[in-house]
């Protein structure tokens, strides 16, 4: 994980289901609510997934944006 002005940013690019959404939980687990997480991925079904781990942690997707070669970037803020 590595912190860019503020924003902290996990990167999953090459993992597969689940192995991006278990990245995400561990590296975010002893983080503060309201941080900013930059989260890559670039598993197909990582949208899905990122979307209900969201909605059971109460974690906000703020925007998606599709990157090259088939990355995504998650902006979350951390509940």
């Amino acid at each position: 994980m590595s912190e860019q002005s503020g924003v902290q940013q996990i990167d999953a690019v090459g993992l597969v289901c689940p192995l991006p959404i278990l990245r995400f939980k561990k590296r975010t687990q002893d983080l503060p609510s309201g941080t900013q997480v930059d989260f890559l991925a670039d598993d197909p079904s990582g949208r899905k997934d990122l979307q209900a781990l969201c909605e059971l942690t109460g974690h906000r997707i703020e925007w998606v944006r599709e990157e090259d070669a088939g990355v995504v970037r998650y902006r979350i803020s951390l509940a």
